[in-house]
C-alpha cells in the first residue's frame, strides 16, 4: 500500500509540473525534493549519455579514471589493446570496489577485501585459492568477470556511458548539437586535452540549478557578476554584453553567444588561432561568425554536462586569456551536488598560452574562482528556500521573451535561434525534455 500511495503521489506531482510547465512557470520545490531526485536516478540518469572524461585522462595502456554516474561508480580505464574500457567498480565476488583512488596506472586490478585480480578489460584472471576454496575448474572465469556500462560511446574524445542497454547511439543522441559542439571540440587538428585533473567540490545546491544557468541564462550576467566585471576578471565593457547575443534552443542542448563586442567574440583567441578555426569549421559555421556573433561561450547538453568558453583576465597587465571549462553536475541527493570541472586547452596551443588559459580558468572557474562563487551562492541560496512547506509550491516565472521573440529565419545552424539571450527559451526547452523523461517509467 505504501508503494503504490508513493506512486500516486509521484504521479500526481508530475502532473502538477506539466500543468506549471506548459504555462511558462516552474514550483521551486523541484529545487530540493527527495521524491525528484529518487526518480531522477532511475528515470533520467539511469537512461541518459552521462559524460565520464577524455581520452587525454587516459593516454596509455593501464591508465585508469574513477567516474560516476549518481550513485554507481565505474573504473574508465585503458586496456592492453588501447580501448576504453569502462567497468562497474564492484568486485563480482562481494561488492567491494576495487579501485579506491581515482586515477593511476596499473597492470590489473585486485580487489583489497579477498584479492580477486581482474584485467585491463576487466575479464577475472586470478581466484585467491581457487582450488582449496571452490574446487578445480568450479568457478568459469568468464562468466565472472567486471560488468561493463551496458552503453559506451566516444565522440571527439568525450568518453559516455549510458546505463540502458536499448539506449540509442550516443551520435544520433548529440544530433544536432554537434554542430555547435564543434566550437568547443573542433578548434585544432591535434584536439583537447585536459590540463591538471578535473577539480571536484561539494555544494548544497540542486543539479538543474546548475544545468538551468548555463543552458540559458545569459540573463543573470549583469547582476550577479557585476562585481567580476568591475574587477575586470571577466573583461567585458558592460553586463549587458549577452543582452544583444543570440540564444540556440533544442530540446536536448542549449547555448548562447555574443555580439558586438570584438575580444568577447573572439573569446580573446589570438588572430592566427581564430584564422586556424576558421578553416576547420564548415561553411555554414563560418557563416554563423560572420553574422558577428562570438564562438558559442554557455551550453549544456541534456542532462547534466555544462560548456564555458570565455575570455578571463588573470592579471592587472596581462592581456585576457581564453579558458575553456567543462562541467558536470554530479547529483549525490536533493539539494547536493558534486561539481566536476575540467580545464580543456587545444593540445597543440603554445605552452604559454596553456599556462595563461589555465590561469584565467583557476582565477575565473576553478573551485574557488570568483565567478564560480557568484554562481554558486545563488543555487545555494535557492535551494535552501525550496525545502520550506509553502515555498516548495511557489510557481517561478518562466516566460522571458515568449511573447516578443520568434526564431531568426536567417541563422545558418541548426535549432530555434533567437536574437537576444537575455531569454528563456533553452530552459523551458530543458525543463520540458527533463519533465518528458521523467514521466517515462
Amino acid at each position: 500500500m505504501k508503494q503504490e500511495a508513493r506512486l500516486i503521489n509521484t504521479e500526481t506531482l508530475l502532473a502538477s509540473i506539466s500543468e506549471a510547465i506548459n504555462k511558462g512557470e516552474l514550483p521551486l520545490g523541484v529545487f530540493n525534493s527527495p521524491e525528484i531526485f529518487e526518480l531522477e536516478k532511475k528515470r533520467l540518469f539511469a537512461k541518459s549519455w552521462n559524460y565520464l572524461g577524455h581520452v587525454t585522462e587516459i593516454p596509455n595502456p593501464g591508465d585508469y579514471i574513477q567516474r560516476y554516474i549518481v550513485d554507481d561508480s565505474f573504473i574508465v580505464s585503458r586496456d592492453k589493446e588501447n580501448e576504453v574500457q569502462v567497468l562497474l567498480n564492484a568486485c563480482r565476488h562481494r561488492g567491494r570496489k576495487i579501485c579506491s583512488v581515482e586515477k593511476g596506472s596499473i597492470k590489473n586490478f585486485s580487489c583489497p577485501y579477498h584479492g580477486w585480480v581482474y584485467d585491463l578489460d576487466g575479464s577475472l584472471l586470478d581466484v585467491s585459492y581457487e582450488e582449496k576454496g571452490y574446487g578445480e575448474d568450479a568457478i568459469d572465469h568468464k562468466d565472472w568477470g567486471l560488468m561493463h556500462a551496458p552503453n559506451v560511446g566516444i565522440w571527439s574524445g568525450m568518453i559516455f556511458a549510458n546505463l540502458d542497454p536499448d539506449a540509442e547511439p550516443l551520435e544520433e543522441y548529440l544530433g544536432d548539437a554537434k554542430w555547435y559542439l564543434d566550437f568547443y571540440t573542433n578548434k585544432s587538428e591535434a584536439g583537447l586535452e585536459v590540463l591538471g585533473v578535473p577539480q571536484r567540490w561539494v555544494v548544497n545546491a540542486d543539479w538543474k540549478l546548475a544545468a538551468d544557468n548555463f543552458v540559458g541564462d545569459g540573463y543573470h550576467t549583469f547582476i550577479t557578476h557585476a562585481s567580476t566585471i568591475s574587477a575586470g576578471t571577466l573583461p567585458v565593457p558592460t553586463g549587458e554584453f549577452l543582452l544583444d547575443g543570440v540564444q540556440i534552443s533544442m530540446d536536448h542542448f542549449g547555448t548562447g553567444m555574443a555580439r558586438q563586442d570584438p575580444l568577447f567574440n573572439s573569446l580573446a583567441y589570438p588572430p592566427p588561432m581564430m584564422e586556424a578555426m576558421r578553416k576547420r569549421f564548415n561553411p555554414e559555421q563560418n557563416a554563423m561568425l560572420d553574422q558577428g556573433v562570438s564562438l558559442p561561450t554557455h551550453a549544456n547538453l541534456f542532462p547534466n554536462l555544462s560548456f564555458l568558453n570565455a575570455p578571463g583576465a588573470f592579471t592587472a597587465k596581462a592581456p585576457p586569456a581564453p579558458y575553456m571549462t567543462f562541467r558536470i553536475w554530479r547529483p549525490l541527493a536533493a539539494g547536493k551536488t558534486e561539481i566536476w570541472s575540467w580545464c580543456m586547452v587545444e593540445k597543440d596551443a603554445s605552452d604559454e598560452f596553456k599556462q595563461a588559459s589555465y590561469k584565467a580558468y583557476l582565477i575565473s572557474f576553478g573551485a574557488s574562482g570568483t565567478l564560480e562563487q557568484d554562481d554558486a551562492e545563488n543555487w545555494f541560496n535557492i535551494s535552501q528556500v525550496a525545502k520550506g512547506t509553502l515555498s516548495s509550491d511557489l510557481l517561478l516565472n518562466y516566460t522571458m521573451g515568449q511573447k516578443i521573440l520568434k526564431p531568426m529565419s536567417d541563422w545558418p545552424g541548426p535549432g530555434d535561434a533567437y536574437p537576444l539571450d537575455f531569454t528563456e527559451f533553452a530552459q523551458r526547452a530543458f525543463w520540458k525534455k527533463w519533465l518528458a523523461t521523467l514521466e517515462v517509467e
